[in-house]
């Protein structure tokens, strides 16, 4: 197993709620990091900047007292002490592959055990293609980005959630995800395609940012952050962000979320 960078802090503490001034100069309510055990995963395809993100989330979550073991590889999923132990997940692993023991420790900690897990861009959703229980738990899986990095909006899509609560639609000049996504998440925030380059997908509305669950889990992904300028040059994007880790890492201390409302139907 390659030797995890460890970022430590005061002891695990039981969850209390965090209230801190938002970006949108608004206050939220979510769950504190502090003493929460966080596994930080990190590699796979390298134009998604993995190592970047790590030095820039780890830099926070230090400053947030979260107690952080970072792995550039996936060999801590099999590690059932390992994951007993953590509060949250947090990946970046474009691609790749992933085994049977790995994804099976993986999804056992969150469904069984309520561990937390967040992520963003292809880090989580276009990571392990031929694991479709992982997809399951993730909610959505990468498809195409039609004409590469290109300017487009992302409109908030509920207003009223913790994760997005005072933020406004925004700009974004990235990849724009056209996403498969399951129809049982907690859609946050949208984005509409145009045809311009491919004519079939004009006025499609896909996904952005979701919450779900997983068995006993808490599920984050915003399909932001192609790269770290991408995110962190964003403020809403970057608020998104961080407080969606904020909402996951309450996972094991906080009742499941309750909703329904799949898309293709009543």
């Amino acid at each position: 197993m390659a030797k995890a960078i460890a970022l430590s802090s005061a002891a695990a503490l039981p969850f209390a709620g965090a209230s801190f001034q938002s970006e949108a100069d608004e206050t939220i309510l979510l769950p504190s990091l502090k003493g929460k055990k966080i596994l930080f995963t990190y590699g796979g395809w390298k134009g998604h900047e993995p190592e970047k993100f790590r030095d820039y989330i780890m830099v926070w979550l230090k400053e947030e007292s979260a107690e952080v073991l970072a792995y550039s590889t996936l060999d801590p999923y099999s590690d059932k002490a390992i994951m007993d132990s953590i509060d949250l997940v947090i990946q970046v692993f474009t691609m790749s592959t992933i085994t049977k023991e790995q994804e099976k420790g993986l999804l056992d900690a969150i469904a069984k055990n309520g561990t937390g897990m967040a992520g963003w861009h292809g880090g989580m959703c276009d990571a392990f293609r031929n694991n479709t229980e992982y997809q399951f738990m993730t909610g959505g899986q990468w498809v195409a980005h039609p004409g590469g990095v290109i300017d487009y909006k992302v409109n908030i899509s509920n207003k009223n959630d913790e994760v997005t609560k005072g933020l406004k639609d925004f700009a974004m000049h990235s990849e724009q995800y056209y996403m498969h996504v399951d129809p049982n998440v907690k859609v946050l925030a949208t984005t509409r395609f145009n045809g311009d380059i491919n004519s079939w997908i004009d006025g499609c509305v896909i996904p952005v940012t979701w919450k779900k669950m997983y068995g006993k889990g808490r599920i984050f992904f915003t399909s932001l952050g192609h790269n770290l300028d991408h995110i962190t040059k964003v403020p809403e994007a970057r608020t998104m962000l961080k407080r969606g880790i904020h909402w996951a890492a309450g996972s094991k201390y906080l009742p499941a979320e309750k909703w329904m409302s799949a898309v293709y139907g009543k």
